[in-house]
Protein backbone atom coordinates (compact mmCIF):
# COMPACT_ATOMS: atom_id res chain seq x y z
CA UNK A 1 0.00 0.00 0.00
CA UNK A 2 1.37 3.40 -0.98
CA UNK A 3 0.48 6.51 0.99
CA UNK A 4 0.56 10.10 -0.17
CA UNK A 5 3.46 11.98 1.39
CA UNK A 6 1.35 14.83 2.73
CA UNK A 7 -2.16 16.18 2.97
CA UNK A 8 -3.24 19.80 3.17
CA UNK A 9 -5.50 21.22 5.86
CA UNK A 10 -8.19 21.78 3.25
CA UNK A 11 -7.97 18.18 2.03
CA UNK A 12 -8.06 16.86 5.60
CA UNK A 13 -11.12 18.97 6.41
CA UNK A 14 -13.09 17.26 3.63
CA UNK A 15 -12.57 13.74 4.98
CA UNK A 16 -15.28 11.92 6.97
CA UNK A 17 -14.93 12.31 10.73
CA UNK A 18 -13.60 9.40 12.78
CA UNK A 19 -14.50 9.05 16.43
CA UNK A 20 -14.14 6.36 19.05
CA UNK A 21 -17.55 4.79 19.63
CA UNK A 22 -16.61 2.11 22.14
CA UNK A 23 -16.61 2.16 25.92
CA UNK A 24 -14.97 5.15 27.59
CA UNK A 25 -14.52 5.22 31.35
CA UNK A 26 -13.60 8.39 33.21
CA UNK A 27 -11.38 7.75 36.23
CA UNK A 28 -11.70 10.59 38.73
CA UNK A 29 -11.60 8.67 42.02
CA UNK A 30 -8.68 6.72 43.46
CA UNK A 31 -10.80 3.63 44.09
CA UNK A 32 -11.36 3.27 40.31
CA UNK A 33 -7.66 3.05 39.45
CA UNK A 34 -6.89 -0.58 40.33
CA UNK A 35 -9.64 -2.07 38.15
CA UNK A 36 -8.66 0.14 35.22
CA UNK A 37 -4.99 -0.83 35.46
CA UNK A 38 -5.87 -4.52 35.81
CA UNK A 39 -7.70 -4.32 32.49
CA UNK A 40 -5.01 -2.30 30.71
CA UNK A 41 -2.24 -4.60 31.95
CA UNK A 42 -3.80 -7.42 29.90
CA UNK A 43 -3.49 -5.46 26.64
CA UNK A 44 -0.51 -5.91 24.33
CA UNK A 45 -1.01 -2.46 22.78
CA UNK A 46 -2.17 0.78 24.38
CA UNK A 47 -3.04 4.01 22.65
CA UNK A 48 -1.56 6.91 24.62
CA UNK A 49 -2.20 10.65 24.84
CA UNK A 50 -2.52 13.46 27.37
CA UNK A 51 -4.41 16.73 27.63
CA UNK A 52 -3.46 19.91 29.49
CA UNK A 53 -5.64 22.91 30.29
CA UNK A 54 -4.43 25.80 28.12
CA UNK A 55 -3.14 28.84 29.99
CA UNK A 56 -3.41 31.45 27.20
CA UNK A 57 -0.56 33.32 28.92
CA UNK A 58 3.01 33.50 27.58
CA UNK A 59 5.52 31.27 29.38
CA UNK A 60 2.81 29.86 31.66
CA UNK A 61 1.98 26.16 31.37
CA UNK A 62 -0.34 24.04 33.44
CA UNK A 63 0.23 20.52 34.68
CA UNK A 64 -1.14 17.59 32.70
CA UNK A 65 -4.86 17.28 33.39
CA UNK A 66 -5.79 14.06 31.64
CA UNK A 67 -4.12 10.80 30.61
CA UNK A 68 -5.83 8.69 27.95
CA UNK A 69 -5.03 4.99 27.64
CA UNK A 70 -6.91 2.90 25.08
CA UNK A 71 -6.63 -0.88 24.99
CA UNK A 72 -8.75 -3.74 23.73
CA UNK A 73 -12.18 -2.20 23.41
CA UNK A 74 -12.03 0.41 26.17
CA UNK A 75 -10.54 3.83 26.67
CA UNK A 76 -9.76 5.01 30.18
CA UNK A 77 -9.50 8.72 30.88
CA UNK A 78 -7.51 9.36 34.05
CA UNK A 79 -8.31 12.81 35.45
CA UNK A 80 -4.90 13.57 36.92
CA UNK A 81 -6.01 16.95 38.25
CA UNK A 82 -8.38 15.00 40.52
CA UNK A 83 -6.34 11.91 41.47
CA UNK A 84 -2.72 12.79 40.68
CA UNK A 85 -0.65 10.23 38.80
CA UNK A 86 -1.09 6.90 40.63
CA UNK A 87 1.86 4.53 40.98
CA UNK A 88 -0.22 1.76 39.38
CA UNK A 89 -0.40 3.88 36.24
CA UNK A 90 3.31 4.69 36.16
CA UNK A 91 4.01 0.95 36.43
CA UNK A 92 2.08 0.50 33.18
CA UNK A 93 4.01 3.33 31.57
CA UNK A 94 7.29 1.76 32.68
CA UNK A 95 6.39 -1.78 31.59
CA UNK A 96 8.43 -2.62 28.50
CA UNK A 97 6.22 -5.60 27.65
CA UNK A 98 3.23 -3.31 27.03
CA UNK A 99 3.62 -1.20 23.89
CA UNK A 100 2.28 2.34 24.25
CA UNK A 101 1.62 4.16 20.96
CA UNK A 102 1.26 7.91 20.67
CA UNK A 103 2.28 11.04 18.79
CA UNK A 104 4.97 13.41 20.13
CA UNK A 105 5.17 11.21 23.23
CA UNK A 106 8.31 12.85 24.63
CA UNK A 107 6.38 16.00 25.53
CA UNK A 108 3.62 13.95 27.14
CA UNK A 109 6.08 11.88 29.16
CA UNK A 110 7.90 15.00 30.35
CA UNK A 111 4.63 16.47 31.58
CA UNK A 112 3.64 13.27 33.37
CA UNK A 113 7.05 12.95 35.02
CA UNK A 114 6.45 16.33 36.66
CA UNK A 115 3.60 14.70 38.58
CA UNK A 116 5.45 11.51 39.55
CA UNK A 117 8.89 10.33 38.54
CA UNK A 118 9.02 7.20 36.39
CA UNK A 119 11.13 5.71 33.61
CA UNK A 120 9.11 5.43 30.42
CA UNK A 121 9.55 2.15 28.55
CA UNK A 122 7.82 0.45 25.64
CA UNK A 123 6.77 3.62 23.84
CA UNK A 124 6.35 3.98 20.08
CA UNK A 125 6.12 7.52 18.72
CA UNK A 126 4.30 7.50 15.40
CA UNK A 127 6.14 10.68 14.41
CA UNK A 128 9.34 8.64 14.38
CA UNK A 129 7.81 5.81 12.31
CA UNK A 130 5.70 7.31 9.53
CA UNK A 131 8.71 8.38 7.45
CA UNK A 132 9.46 4.72 6.67
CA UNK A 133 6.11 4.55 4.90
CA UNK A 134 6.75 7.66 2.80
CA UNK A 135 4.63 9.94 5.00
CA UNK A 136 6.05 13.41 5.61
CA UNK A 137 3.29 14.88 7.82
CA UNK A 138 3.73 14.37 11.56
CA UNK A 139 0.57 15.56 13.30
CA UNK A 140 -2.04 13.03 14.42
CA UNK A 141 -4.73 14.79 12.40
CA UNK A 142 -2.80 14.61 9.13
CA UNK A 143 -1.38 11.13 9.68
CA UNK A 144 -4.91 9.89 10.40
CA UNK A 145 -6.08 11.55 7.20
CA UNK A 146 -3.36 9.85 5.16
CA UNK A 147 -3.42 6.40 6.77
CA UNK A 148 -7.06 6.03 7.81
CA UNK A 149 -8.74 8.32 5.29
CA UNK A 150 -10.61 10.02 8.12
CA UNK A 151 -10.54 13.34 9.91
CA UNK A 152 -9.81 13.60 13.64
CA UNK A 153 -11.57 16.62 15.08
CA UNK A 154 -9.36 18.95 17.14
CA UNK A 155 -12.23 21.21 18.22
CA UNK A 156 -11.87 20.41 21.94
CA UNK A 157 -8.06 20.69 22.15
CA UNK A 158 -8.08 24.11 23.83
CA UNK A 159 -11.06 23.44 26.10
CA UNK A 160 -10.87 23.41 29.90
CA UNK A 161 -9.57 19.96 30.85
CA UNK A 162 -9.81 20.83 34.55
CA UNK A 163 -13.54 21.57 34.48
CA UNK A 164 -15.56 20.01 37.29
CA UNK A 165 -17.17 17.67 34.77
CA UNK A 166 -15.90 16.84 31.30
CA UNK A 167 -18.40 17.36 28.51
CA UNK A 168 -19.40 14.52 26.20
CA UNK A 169 -17.53 16.32 23.42
CA UNK A 170 -14.34 16.39 25.51
CA UNK A 171 -14.68 12.71 26.41
CA UNK A 172 -15.16 11.63 22.79
CA UNK A 173 -12.29 13.85 21.63
CA UNK A 174 -9.88 12.52 24.25
CA UNK A 175 -10.78 8.88 23.67
CA UNK A 176 -10.58 9.29 19.91
CA UNK A 177 -7.00 10.58 20.02
CA UNK A 178 -5.77 7.52 21.95
CA UNK A 179 -7.84 5.09 19.85
CA UNK A 180 -6.67 6.60 16.57
CA UNK A 181 -3.03 6.00 17.50
CA UNK A 182 -3.71 2.25 17.65
CA UNK A 183 -5.75 2.32 14.44
CA UNK A 184 -2.84 3.98 12.62
CA UNK A 185 -0.30 1.66 14.23
CA UNK A 186 -2.22 -1.44 13.16
CA UNK A 187 -2.42 -0.33 9.52
CA UNK A 188 1.27 0.54 9.34
CA UNK A 189 2.37 -2.53 11.30
CA UNK A 190 0.50 -4.82 8.89
CA UNK A 191 2.53 -3.38 6.00
CA UNK A 192 5.92 -3.46 7.72
CA UNK A 193 6.12 -4.56 11.37
CA UNK A 194 7.09 -1.68 13.63
CA UNK A 195 8.03 -3.61 16.75
CA UNK A 196 10.29 -6.07 14.93
CA UNK A 197 12.22 -3.20 13.40
CA UNK A 198 13.17 -2.03 16.88
CA UNK A 199 14.58 -5.37 18.06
Amino acid sequence: MAFVASISNDEASLLPVARFEGTTIVIDREEQVAEACDYLRQCRLLGFDTETRPSFRPKVTNKVSLLQLFGGSRCYLFRLNCIGLPSAVTKLLADESIVKVGVAVRNDITGLAQLRHFTARGFVDLQNEVGRYGIENKSLRKVAGIVLGHKISKAQRLSNWEANTLTLQQIVYAATDAWACIEIFNVLDAIEPIIESKQ
